[in-house]
C-alpha cells in the first residue's frame, strides 16, 4: 500500500516511519510512505505557505496555491482508486472499521493541518473525507496521521509476524481486548489465573471472551451497547457481572 503525506514538517514523518511494525514494513517494501512539504511549491522567494484568516482572529491559515499543487503532486505519484483523507478535530472520529476500510485501498493520501487549519476551499475541492483521532486539539496533524497510517499497516497481509495478532486486536470484534499475562506465575503474590495454564484451550476460549466482555461492559459500554450477542456471549457476560466484587455498598453504621 502506499502513502502520501502532506506536511510543513516532513522530517517528522518520515523519522517517525523507520522504527517498530511501520519499520520494517517499509523495510520489506510491504508499503511506500512520501512525504510532500507544501513549502516546495510556493512561488514566492519566502516560500510563504499560510496567511492571515479573513475576518480576522488569531492564528494563520495554510493558503490554497502551494498546499493543492503540493497535493496534486502527491496524488499523482498515487495508484488509481487512492482517497485523501484530510486530519482535522472537527472530521468523522477514526473507528476500526474505517482503519479496515482505508486498508482495502491501494493508495492514502493524508493532508496534516497546521495552525488554525486549512483553506475551506482547498477542502471542498480536493479532500474526499475528514477524520478525527479524538475530541482534542493538537498542534498539527502529523500525529494523527501516523496514528491512521500505523493503524492501517499493522492490518495489511504479512505485516504483522502472527496474522492472529491483528485479528486479536480491540475493536476488530467489537469488543475491548481480554487481559494478557506471561512468566513468571507468580509476581509479589499475584498470579497468573488458572485457567491460562492449565492446558485447556477450549476453557482458555471461553474466559478470555468473557474478560473481554466483561472489560468492555466496564469501560466502554457504548461499544457493548452497539453489539448483537450471541448466546454464548450473553451468557458469559452474566457471568463475569455475577463475578464481580460489589464495591458500592453505603457505609456500615457499626
Amino acid at each position: 500500500m502506499q502513502f502520501g503525506v502532506i506536511t510543513l514538517f516532513p522530517e517528522f514523518v518520515t523519522t517517525a516511519v523507520q522504527v517498530g511494525v511501520l519499520g520494517r514494513a517499509v523495510a520489506r517494501e510491504q508499503v511506500a510512505i512520501r512525504a510532500v512539504n507544501p513549502r516546495d511549491f510556493a512561488d514566492d522567494v519566502r516560500k510563504t505557505v499560510d496567511d492571515r484568516p479573513y475576518g480576522g482572529g488569531p492564528g494563520m491559515v495554510l493558503k490554497v496555491e502551494p498546499t493543492r499543487s503540493a497535493l496534486r503532486a502527491a496524488r499523482a505519484a498515487l495508484p488509481a482508486g487512492s482517497r485523501c483523507v484530510y486530519l482535522g478535530a472537527d472530521g468523522a472520529p477514526l473507528t476500526q472499521a474505517k482503519v479496515a476500510e482505508l486498508a482495502a485501498l491501494p493508495g492514502l493520501l493524508l493532508l496534516a493541518g497546521r495552525y488554525e487549519g486549512v483553506d475551506e476551499r482547498l477542502l471542498s475541492t480536493e479532500v474526499d473525507e475528514t477524520i478525527s483521532i479524538g475530541d482534542y486539539v493538537l498542534s498539527g496533524g502529523e500525529l494523527p496521521a501516523l496514528v491512521l497510517i500505523d493503524a492501517i499497516v499493522r492490518t495489511l497481509p504479512g505485516v504483522l509476524g502472527d496474522e492472529a495478532s491483528a485479528q486479536q486486536d480491540s475493536f476488530m470484534t467489537g469488543l475491548l481486548d481480554w487481559p494478557h499475562y506471561t512468566r513468571p506465575d507468580v509476581f509479589e503474590d499475584m498470579p497468573v489465573p488458572e485457567v491460562l495454564i492449565g492446558g485447556n484451550h477450549e476453557a482458555i476460549r471461553r474466559w478470555r471472551l468473557k474478560q473481554a466482555l466483561g472489560r468492555t461492559w466496564i469501560r466502554r459500554p457504548d461499544l457493548l451497547a452497539a453489539k448483537a450477542l450471541t448466546a454464548e456471549e450473553r451468557a458469559l457476560l452474566v457471568e463475569f457481572r455475577a463475578e464481580q466484587v460489589v464495591t458500592d455498598l453505603p457505609p456500615s453504621r457499626d
